[in-house]
């Protein structure tokens, strides 16, 4: 059986952006799969293909080129082309992958962990874009991370964290949670005790537990992190002492103290996650607990909060044992952090449009917390957290005030976010965290009156706490 070009259901979109020889052979394939086409019906002839269709003959060759390298067609010399078989009727579709929606633009995302990214200046970012593109393609991984960017973030540390470390000191990573796998895999061994804050960072929790560690939460209060409450035999202590993550409070200057002897007594390791220690509005930028005890601190920065995730770069000052089990690792698994957000973060560095932008970060975030703070506070609606970084949290009574919050917040196309979900083990706090950096600050004024009527109804019971 031989069919012609216009019997066959081939239309070609001259507009779209997708290739002809590509539509062509989509085509032809459906028409196999609905049966338009079965094995053994002899194909038209490319040429004659083309007049058909009004195409040229490198289109129907092409398409034709492809259909044969997977195997659907097949040419019978001094006959012709024919249908070697059909593809399967239900064939998988390829669907959006599963929790990567973006959310619609109606709704208002008050969640933490966002970025205010719409405020990184366009001009900076393009030219350090075209910059990091001047470089030359690299022929060998650096597996410690750029030069270049280690020097960079050594002198981010010393202006904005008060550290001070030599290049040789800093790694790159891909970021916070990357560094935690990490150092899972060369550092941590299947069943070392790791202690975590409880409520605290879960994607950190998932990384060491799918490690093969024992993660066992430790409370923490107004204070922090509690060092009492560590377990005895533990290999490392994850906590985010400058601003904790989600209740929002600083570890005290005496918890320091006492965790850092703890770590040197008991040869434990603190992970400290600084994830937007630069963010600070009352006060100076807290101490970092590397920079009271080296020989024990790993510390780990990140770009994801004060630019944008789309570097994918962060960095890490350890322990020399530590930094040295961590290059072996990724020597023996061939992994390093990409070099391309490193190189745009050294552009932005060399011209000083990193040090602007956060001095500008720090001055909207501030001016928005305090926006939010009055709104809540003349509601009669409870704030805990310090003055610090782009979120804030809202305490509640009850699980179930929390669940029906949430979902009342939803139908009014606010999304928050629940305590609950930021405990590894049985949730012992509730309330919303609610993040001011993502959104436009019209769009945060314009949602106060709903945000504040909301949560009023659900957190009642609360004194009135004063936010720090």
């Amino acid at each position: 059986m031989t069919h012609s070009g216009t019997a066959l259901p081939v239309t070609l979109d001259r507009e779209s952006s997708v290739p002809l020889a590509v539509q062509l052979a989509d085509a032809l394939r459906q028409a196999a799969s609905t049966g338009h086409l079965r094995g053994g019906d002899r194909l038209p002839s490319t040429r004659a293909l083309a007049e058909r269709l009004g195409v040229s003959r490198t289109v129907t060759a092409a398409a034709y080129e492809q259909l044969h390298a997977e195997g659907w067609i097949a040419g019978r010399h001094g006959s012709g082309t024919y249908v070697t078989t059909s593809p399967p009727v239900d064939r998988p579709v390829h669907r959006t992958i599963p929790g990567e929606e973006a959310e619609p633009e109606s709704v208002l995302d008050l969640t933490p962990g966002t970025p205010w990214a719409a405020g990184v200046d366009k001009a900076a970012w393009r030219r350090a874009w075209r910059a990091a593109a001047d470089a030359a393609p690299l022929v060998r991984a650096h597996r410690a991370g750029l030069p270049e960017y280690r020097a960079a973030i050594a002198e981010h540390l010393l202006r904005h964290r008060g550290l001070a470390v030599g290049t040789d000191s800093v790694l790159a990573t891909g970021g916070t949670t990357a560094a935690v796998v990490e150092l899972a895999g060369s550092v941590l061994s299947a069943g070392d005790v790791v202690a975590v804050e409880e409520p605290g960072y879960q994607r950190a929790v998932q990384a060491l537990t799918a490690g093969g560690m024992r993660v066992v939460g430790v409370p923490v209060d107004e204070e922090g992190l509690r060092p009492d409450a560590i377990p005895a035999g533990a290999r490392v202590v994850y906590c985010s002492p400058a601003h904790q993550y989600p209740m929002g409070s600083r570890m005290s200057a005496a918890r320091r103290v006492e965790l850092i002897e703890r770590a040197r007594a008991e040869n434990m390791v603190v992970v400290e996650d600084d994830y937007d220690g630069e963010l600070r509005f009352d006060v100076a930028p807290l101490p970092l607990l590397a920079a009271l005890a080296p020989d024990v601190v790993v510390h780990l920065g990140t770009t994801s909060k004060i630019l944008t995730p789309t570097l994918g770069a962060g960095w890490m000052v350890a322990p020399p044992a530590v930094s040295s089990a961590l290059l072996a690792y990724r020597e023996r698994t061939g992994t390093r952090a990409s070099p391309a957000g490193q190189r745009v973060l050294i552009e932005l560095a060399r011209h000083g449009d990193l040090g602007r932008h956060l001095r500008k970060l720090r001055r909207e975030l501030s001016e928005r917390r305090a926006l939010l703070v009055a709104a809540l506070r003349a509601g009669d609606v409870p704030v805990i957290g310090d003055e610090a970084g782009a979120h804030l949290v809202v305490p509640f009574d009850s699980a179930a005030g929390e669940r029906e919050c949430l979902a009342a917040a939803a139908t009014r196309s606010i999304l928050l976010d629940g305590l609950a979900r930021h405990f590894a083990g049985e949730p012992s706090a509730f309330g919303v965290a609610i993040g001011y950096a993502g959104c436009s600050r019209e769009a945060l004024r314009e949602s106060l009156d709903a945000l504040v009527g909301l949560l009023r109804e659900y957190c009642a019971g609360h004194p009135v706490a004063s936010a720090r």
